[in-house]
């Protein structure tokens, strides 16, 4: 599996989706992400370490607490993978519409 496939997975489950989303603002401690979500302080720890080891989530250990921040470089890869699949996907509708094209 490729690293940007693992973001993918990493990405196919809700609440981590809201995490993201959430870190998307600024960093934050895993208590401040679960007072903002259905699931506990735990499973906001278990989701943001999927998001860590899936390369789209950095911590920072500051004084007494850890926080947690999108990582940018995670970012930019995942979006060249989308990037490239868009273009994949417009050139393999541009070459079928052009066989129907010639179809006719």
């Amino acid at each position: 599996m490729t690293n940007a496939q693992a973001m993918l997975t990493a990405l196919g489950d809700p609440t981590r989706q809201a995490i993201l989303d959430r870190l998307s603002d600024g960093p934050r401690a895993v208590g401040q992400l679960a007072a903002d979500l259905p699931v506990s302080r735990p499973a906001v720890s278990q989701h943001l370490k999927v998001l860590k080891d899936a390369g789209l989530v950095l911590d920072e250990q500051i004084g007494t607490r850890r926080l947690y921040r999108v990582d940018p470089a995670g970012l930019e890869e995942l979006r060249r993978h989308l990037d490239a699949f868009w273009q994949r996907s417009l050139a393999a509708f541009e070459q079928r519409t052009r066989e129907e094209e010639s179809d006719d």
